[in-house]
């Protein structure tokens, strides 16, 4: 299995995305590019995929993504990053709402846990999930940075 890499600089700053032939594994925030690195476009077409619906996302023309993903985790992890993709676009949720749309109302807990290993933010909306009294709560990428998102969406809701 070959495992293609691409930088891609957005407005919050890089991100490293990694991808195979079947979907997006990774997107990690707040990358630090070396001097070696290529930022050019890639050419792998997941990435060239994931770049474009980026771009179109920071833009504030794309609400929803489908570039294929291929997230590895357990089987609570992949339900709460599945139920992560349901957040509509410009909309928040606190971490007990996605808890019950899994099945697991007392697992508020596991869900920030898992939202925390969310290998593909941004992508896998975890900005969107706040505490349950709208405060932001934990982030990646940092609170200013989950503050910028939610913003940027709300200026293009």
């Amino acid at each position: 299995m070959t495992i293609a890499v691409s930088v891609f600089q957005s407005p919050v700053g890089y991100f490293r995305l990694q991808a195979t032939e079947s979907g997006l594994q990774s997107l990690h925030l707040n990358y630090v590019p070396d001097d070696a690195e290529n930022i050019e476009s890639p050419s792998h077409p997941v990435l060239v995929m994931a770049h474009q619906q980026l771009q179109e996302y920071f833009a504030g023309s794309r609400k929803e993504f489908s570039v294929p993903l291929a997230m590895q985790g357990t089987e609570f992890q992949l339900a709460d990053w599945q139920a992560l993709q349901t957040i509509p676009y410009g909309s928040t949720v606190s971490y007990k709402a996605v808890a019950e749309q899994i099945g697991r109302p007392k697992a508020v807990r596991a869900v920030g846990m898992a939202n925390n290993r969310n290998p593909i933010a941004i992508i896998v909306p975890c900005h969107r999930v706040v505490g349950a009294n709208g405060s932001l709560v934990g982030y990646g990428g940092g609170l200013a940075m989950k503050q910028w998102l939610l913003a940027h969406e709300q200026k293009y809701r």
